[in-house]
């Protein structure tokens, strides 16, 4: 895919009605402080389209950024051990519900899992609840740069069997300080909508 144009175009707080959009999204779901705005920030050649902090729970609404003018990514609010009451986080967690419901055009959600530790229960959770709503997550193993190179496939494998993935489940390493693994996310992106690689 190559970027034209980017923009945050709607942002959805708890009590938002979500945006009946007329494009294929591809959603983005991760827990606090596992790099998911770097990532969005990376895919998108941006430094700060999507808000990070060294702070847990940034991310409280669903964000759809609008790519090309011919699809969405769609950034759904951090889950885990953000520093939040529990109400809110029932919010939170409702909202993503939501919109893994509801959405008519959700064509992907990938999930991303820091690659340097077994996932977390709430991991777990979240990569079941995906499964159960009928996607199959597409895992993103971030904090690639924290590993030597020789360490990485026996994480990769750590990761696998902590989620009980299928064996076909795509695993994708990815650096947010080296941009390692952007063309194969994008490459798979590109896949999934059927777009031609030029």
């Amino acid at each position: 895919m190559v970027l034209k144009s980017v923009a945050l175009e709607t942002v959805c707080g708890v009590t938002s009605k979500l945006p009946q959009t007329d494009k294929p999204e591809i959603a983005f779901a991760g827990k606090s402080n596992v790099g998911k705005s770097s990532l969005l920030n990376g895919l998108m050649n941006r430094k700060a389209l999507a808000r990070t902090s060294s702070q847990p729970g940034k991310t409280q609404t669903i964000n759809f950024y609008n790519i090309n003018d011919y699809m969405y990514l769609v950034d759904l609010p951090g889950y885990g051990y953000a520093k939040v009451p529990i109400k809110e986080k029932e919010k939170w967690g409702r909202m993503i519900e939501n919109y893994l419901k509801k959405s008519k055009q959700l064509v992907a959600v990938f999930l991303l899992i820091d690659i340097r530790h077994e996932p977390s229960a709430n991991d777990k959770q979240m990569y079941e609840w995906i499964v159960y709503q009928g996607y199959d997550p597409i895992i993103v193993a971030t904090k690639l740069d924290k590993l030597k190179r020789s360490q990485v496939q026996k994480h990769i494998k750590m990761l696998r069997d902590g989620l009980k993935l299928k064996p076909d489940t795509p695993v994708l390493p990815y650096s947010s300080l080296t941009k390692q693994g952007r063309d194969e996310i994008w490459a798979m992106i590109d896949r999934l909508l059927g777009v031609e690689e030029a």
